[in-house]
Protein backbone atom coordinates (compact mmCIF):
# COMPACT_ATOMS: atom_id res chain seq x y z
CA UNK A 1 0.00 0.00 0.00
CA UNK A 2 1.32 3.63 -0.81
CA UNK A 3 0.53 6.53 1.66
CA UNK A 4 0.93 9.59 2.76
CA UNK A 5 0.06 11.01 6.31
CA UNK A 6 1.71 14.49 5.54
CA UNK A 7 0.39 16.46 2.79
CA UNK A 8 -0.67 20.23 2.65
CA UNK A 9 -3.71 21.88 0.56
CA UNK A 10 -4.19 25.29 -0.42
CA UNK A 11 -5.69 26.14 3.17
CA UNK A 12 -2.22 26.84 4.98
CA UNK A 13 1.01 27.05 2.27
CA UNK A 14 0.33 24.24 -0.14
CA UNK A 15 -0.80 25.53 -4.05
CA UNK A 16 -3.60 22.81 -4.47
CA UNK A 17 -7.27 22.41 -3.38
CA UNK A 18 -7.82 19.14 -2.15
CA UNK A 19 -9.78 17.86 -4.92
CA UNK A 20 -6.99 18.21 -7.25
CA UNK A 21 -4.51 16.92 -4.66
CA UNK A 22 -6.54 13.60 -3.93
CA UNK A 23 -6.02 13.55 -7.78
CA UNK A 24 -2.28 13.91 -8.24
CA UNK A 25 -1.79 11.33 -5.72
CA UNK A 26 -4.52 8.76 -7.07
CA UNK A 27 -2.76 9.30 -10.37
CA UNK A 28 0.95 7.85 -9.64
CA UNK A 29 -0.40 5.15 -7.47
CA UNK A 30 -1.21 6.32 -4.04
CA UNK A 31 -4.12 4.27 -2.41
CA UNK A 32 -4.57 6.45 0.44
CA UNK A 33 -3.27 10.71 1.00
CA UNK A 34 -3.69 12.38 4.37
CA UNK A 35 -4.21 16.25 4.64
CA UNK A 36 -1.99 17.53 7.45
CA UNK A 37 -2.59 21.80 7.21
CA UNK A 38 -0.41 23.72 9.10
CA UNK A 39 -2.16 24.53 12.53
CA UNK A 40 -2.22 26.80 15.53
CA UNK A 41 -4.74 28.00 17.77
CA UNK A 42 -5.76 30.80 15.50
CA UNK A 43 -7.06 28.38 12.82
CA UNK A 44 -7.59 25.14 14.44
CA UNK A 45 -10.98 25.07 13.16
CA UNK A 46 -10.00 24.38 9.70
CA UNK A 47 -10.21 20.79 10.30
CA UNK A 48 -13.65 20.64 10.46
CA UNK A 49 -14.39 22.79 7.52
CA UNK A 50 -11.42 20.88 4.97
CA UNK A 51 -13.23 17.23 6.32
CA UNK A 52 -16.57 18.32 5.43
CA UNK A 53 -15.78 19.33 2.43
CA UNK A 54 -13.71 16.79 1.12
CA UNK A 55 -16.27 14.11 2.63
CA UNK A 56 -18.49 15.88 0.08
CA UNK A 57 -15.85 15.22 -3.37
CA UNK A 58 -15.01 11.49 -2.38
CA UNK A 59 -12.57 10.22 -4.53
CA UNK A 60 -13.00 7.03 -5.46
CA UNK A 61 -9.81 6.44 -6.45
CA UNK A 62 -8.02 7.20 -3.04
CA UNK A 63 -9.01 7.53 0.06
CA UNK A 64 -8.36 11.03 1.86
CA UNK A 65 -8.17 11.15 5.68
CA UNK A 66 -8.23 15.19 6.92
CA UNK A 67 -5.75 15.56 9.97
CA UNK A 68 -3.03 18.56 10.86
CA UNK A 69 -0.04 19.04 11.70
CA UNK A 70 0.76 21.31 14.72
CA UNK A 71 3.43 24.32 13.36
CA UNK A 72 5.78 26.12 15.71
CA UNK A 73 3.34 25.61 18.49
CA UNK A 74 5.16 26.68 22.10
CA UNK A 75 6.17 23.12 23.78
CA UNK A 76 4.00 23.60 27.02
CA UNK A 77 1.03 23.91 24.13
CA UNK A 78 1.09 21.34 21.85
CA UNK A 79 -0.84 18.41 24.57
CA UNK A 80 -3.61 21.26 24.67
CA UNK A 81 -3.92 22.01 20.86
CA UNK A 82 -3.53 18.09 19.53
CA UNK A 83 -6.63 17.56 22.05
CA UNK A 84 -8.15 20.50 20.55
CA UNK A 85 -7.10 18.98 16.72
CA UNK A 86 -8.66 15.73 17.92
CA UNK A 87 -12.17 17.02 18.93
CA UNK A 88 -12.09 19.30 15.56
CA UNK A 89 -12.03 15.38 14.45
CA UNK A 90 -8.20 15.22 13.00
CA UNK A 91 -7.90 11.57 11.84
CA UNK A 92 -4.37 11.81 12.61
CA UNK A 93 -1.76 15.01 14.50
CA UNK A 94 1.33 15.67 13.10
CA UNK A 95 3.95 18.34 14.62
CA UNK A 96 6.11 19.72 12.64
CA UNK A 97 9.81 18.79 14.25
CA UNK A 98 13.05 20.44 15.03
CA UNK A 99 14.26 20.21 11.33
CA UNK A 100 17.80 21.81 10.89
CA UNK A 101 16.64 24.26 8.09
CA UNK A 102 14.18 26.04 10.70
CA UNK A 103 13.91 28.02 13.94
CA UNK A 104 11.96 25.43 15.48
CA UNK A 105 11.39 25.98 19.42
CA UNK A 106 13.74 23.59 21.67
CA UNK A 107 11.81 21.35 23.33
CA UNK A 108 9.33 20.58 20.70
CA UNK A 109 10.54 17.36 19.72
CA UNK A 110 10.48 16.30 23.65
CA UNK A 111 7.00 17.73 23.78
CA UNK A 112 5.69 15.85 20.88
CA UNK A 113 6.56 12.82 21.57
CA UNK A 114 5.24 12.61 25.11
CA UNK A 115 2.04 13.50 24.06
CA UNK A 116 -0.81 10.58 23.53
CA UNK A 117 -2.48 12.47 20.87
CA UNK A 118 0.09 13.00 18.58
CA UNK A 119 1.09 10.60 16.02
CA UNK A 120 3.80 11.47 13.88
CA UNK A 121 6.88 13.93 14.37
CA UNK A 122 7.60 15.21 11.29
CA UNK A 123 11.45 15.67 10.52
CA UNK A 124 12.79 16.27 13.70
CA UNK A 125 16.28 16.81 12.84
CA UNK A 126 18.75 16.00 15.54
CA UNK A 127 16.63 13.68 17.44
CA UNK A 128 17.85 12.72 20.43
CA UNK A 129 17.89 8.70 22.20
CA UNK A 130 15.94 10.00 25.01
CA UNK A 131 12.98 11.91 22.80
CA UNK A 132 13.24 8.49 19.88
CA UNK A 133 12.40 6.23 23.38
CA UNK A 134 9.29 8.30 24.43
CA UNK A 135 8.66 8.11 20.59
CA UNK A 136 8.30 4.16 21.18
CA UNK A 137 6.72 4.26 24.95
CA UNK A 138 3.74 6.41 23.19
CA UNK A 139 3.56 4.84 19.88
CA UNK A 140 4.80 8.53 17.95
CA UNK A 141 5.49 7.50 14.88
CA UNK A 142 9.31 9.52 13.75
CA UNK A 143 9.38 10.37 10.28
CA UNK A 144 11.63 9.89 6.99
CA UNK A 145 10.87 12.82 4.68
CA UNK A 146 11.16 12.94 0.91
CA UNK A 147 11.44 16.51 1.17
CA UNK A 148 15.14 17.91 0.19
CA UNK A 149 15.68 20.33 2.76
CA UNK A 150 13.76 18.78 6.26
CA UNK A 151 15.06 14.98 4.26
CA UNK A 152 18.78 15.88 5.53
CA UNK A 153 18.13 14.65 8.70
CA UNK A 154 17.04 11.07 7.54
CA UNK A 155 19.77 9.66 8.72
CA UNK A 156 20.41 10.58 11.83
CA UNK A 157 16.36 9.65 12.17
CA UNK A 158 16.65 6.20 11.26
CA UNK A 159 20.01 5.57 13.33
CA UNK A 160 18.12 6.44 16.79
CA UNK A 161 15.24 4.88 15.91
CA UNK A 162 17.20 1.82 15.45
CA UNK A 163 19.03 2.63 18.94
CA UNK A 164 15.15 3.22 20.32
CA UNK A 165 13.02 0.56 18.60
CA UNK A 166 10.87 3.38 17.24
CA UNK A 167 8.45 3.30 14.42
CA UNK A 168 9.38 4.97 11.19
CA UNK A 169 7.01 6.55 8.90
CA UNK A 170 7.80 8.00 4.91
CA UNK A 171 6.30 10.96 4.30
CA UNK A 172 6.28 13.69 1.80
CA UNK A 173 5.36 16.93 3.35
CA UNK A 174 4.07 18.22 0.01
CA UNK A 175 3.15 21.41 -0.80
CA UNK A 176 3.20 21.76 -4.77
CA UNK A 177 2.82 19.58 -7.58
CA UNK A 178 7.05 19.02 -7.54
CA UNK A 179 7.02 18.10 -4.15
CA UNK A 180 4.95 14.43 -5.23
CA UNK A 181 7.63 12.04 -5.04
CA UNK A 182 7.19 8.97 -7.10
CA UNK A 183 7.32 5.17 -5.54
CA UNK A 184 10.89 4.55 -7.05
CA UNK A 185 11.58 8.33 -5.56
CA UNK A 186 10.55 6.72 -2.11
CA UNK A 187 12.48 3.78 -2.18
CA UNK A 188 14.89 5.64 -3.23
CA UNK A 189 15.32 8.10 -0.13
CA UNK A 190 14.24 4.91 2.04
CA UNK A 191 17.55 3.18 0.75
CA UNK A 192 19.62 6.54 1.04
CA UNK A 193 18.87 6.75 4.82
CA UNK A 194 20.29 3.13 5.23
CA UNK A 195 16.30 1.32 5.38
CA UNK A 196 14.33 -0.55 2.72
CA UNK A 197 10.27 0.34 2.38
CA UNK A 198 9.91 -3.37 3.36
CA UNK A 199 11.76 -3.13 6.47
CA UNK A 200 9.67 -3.82 9.40
CA UNK A 201 10.46 -0.36 11.35
CA UNK A 202 8.15 1.55 8.80
CA UNK A 203 4.72 2.11 9.29
CA UNK A 204 3.13 -0.60 6.49
CA UNK A 205 -0.62 0.09 7.61
CA UNK A 206 -2.06 3.40 8.09
CA UNK A 207 -4.77 1.98 9.94
CA UNK A 208 -2.42 1.50 13.10
CA UNK A 209 -2.76 5.73 13.19
CA UNK A 210 -6.08 6.51 11.40
CA UNK A 211 -7.96 3.14 13.13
Amino acid sequence: MMFDLHVHSVYSDGVLVPAELARRFADVGYDLVGIADHIDFTNVDLIGRVRTGVEKQVNEDVEVAVGAELTHVPPDKISELAGRARREGASHVVVHGETIVEPVEPGTNAAAVRCRDVDVLAHPGVLSIEDAEAARENDVFLEVTTRTTHGLGNGRVVEVAREAGAGLILNSDFHHPRDLPTREFRENVVRSAGLSVDDDAFLNDPSEILG
